[in-house]
């Protein structure tokens, strides 16, 4: 063999190591896994999403379990999220499923936070306990609401 034909193949093998890495790092940032991971369907009902959106994290305590696969409206017109989680999460069948924001502007989130009952959720069922988004807008349109109000008086 001579050798262009060696430095060829040497570049074809780097160029095909580079497109692996990209395609693994989009793969990884994008939230994608290309194994199946046990986890377990939960769903909740909200009054107020405030912007959360599919693929949204869930977490405990900070660390990522889960994340949201869809959100719509149920019978009562309450947005009904469906959530992904870790199958191997012991969680009471009072955890609270708490919209939270990261930071001042950030994305929206899921927060659970553990209950003490002893008998734990199961696939497919519902959490009861739920804090809807709280809107910066809402609050910033009572506060000056009461302002003037207070003005008035």
């Amino acid at each position: 063999m001579s050798r262009l034909v060696i430095r060829n193949f040497v570049v074809g093998l780097f160029v095909l190591a580079g497109l692996s890495a990209v395609a693994y790092m989009s793969l990884t940032i994008g939230g994608l896994s290309l194994g199946a991971q046990d986890q377990m369907t939960l769903y909740a009902a909200f009054d107020e999403t405030g912007g959360l959106k599919d693929r949204a994290p869930v977490r405990i305590a900070g660390v990522k379990v889960g994340e949201v696969a869809s959100i719509e409206l149920d019978e009562d017109y309450r947005a009904r999220v469906t959530m992904h989680v870790e199958a191997g999460l012991e969680l009471s069948i009072d955890t609270q499923a708490s919209i939270m924001t990261a930071g001042l502007l950030g994305d929206r989130f899921i927060l659970l936070e553990l209950g003490g009952e002893l008998h734990n959720l199961a696939d497919g069922d519902t959490m009861t306990w739920t804090e809807s988004a709280v809107l910066l807008e809402r609050l910033i349109g009572k506060l000056i609401h009461n302002v003037s109000l207070g003005e008035d008086g």
